[in-house]
């Protein structure tokens, strides 16, 4: 009697391993399937919620919402800067992460076409002084990047044409669209 006594333990030694192998395989077949909890990932056509460091490549921090008002956009659909669009795509909720920016997606390159001679004397009496925000008849903005006597030289560029930016993003939420 004392043999079968020997031979049960391990019967239920391999028993409960047997068990342990077929939940551990129900569990990775369950993930692998989808049936676990998914988590969002940002897509094209998603509103999403994100908090935002802007770098420049100098190291300067130009702008930052971290723990103000998030920014608000739909992916994909023209309201934010392509190379910003590109990269939140794949992101999931609540991930940081930072992405570089060259000048090309972000805010283009500098366009010297874009740089006007405008006649002192249009500006009546008013003082004129370099580093001056203007804004022309047709509602476009400049900087005055130059003066003399008779003219002033404004950049109509975006502000931060022909820089690389570097953002870090977290994805606050995720709105399926």
């Amino acid at each position: 009697m004392e043999s079968n006594k020997v031979i049960a333990k391990p019967v239920y030694i391999l028993i409960a391993v047997v068990i342990v192998a077929l939940l551990l395989v129900a569990v990775y077949l369950a993930s692998s399937s989808g049936m676990a909890t998914a988590v969002p990932v940002v897509a094209e056509g998603d509103n999403i919620s994100v908090y935002y460091t802007l770098t420049l490549s100098n190291g300067t921090v130009f702008q930052s919402d971290f723990g103000q008002q998030p920014l608000n956009f739909t992916v994909g659909s023209g309201q934010m800067i392509a190379g910003f669009d590109r990269g939140v795509v794949g992101m999931k909720l609540n991930q940081t992460k930072t992405i570089m920016i060259p000048a090309n997606q972000a805010y283009g390159e500098i366009n010297p076409a874009l740089f006007t001679e405008v006649p002192i004397s249009d500006f009546g009496n008013q003082t004129v002084s370099v580093g001056m925000a203007v804004t022309d008849s047709s509602g476009r903005q400049g900087t005055i990047t130059g003066k003399n006597s008779t003219t002033v030289t404004v950049d109509f560029n975006p502000a931060l044409a022909g820089q690389n930016l570097t953002f870090t993003i977290k994805v606050l939420r995720i709105q399926k669209g």
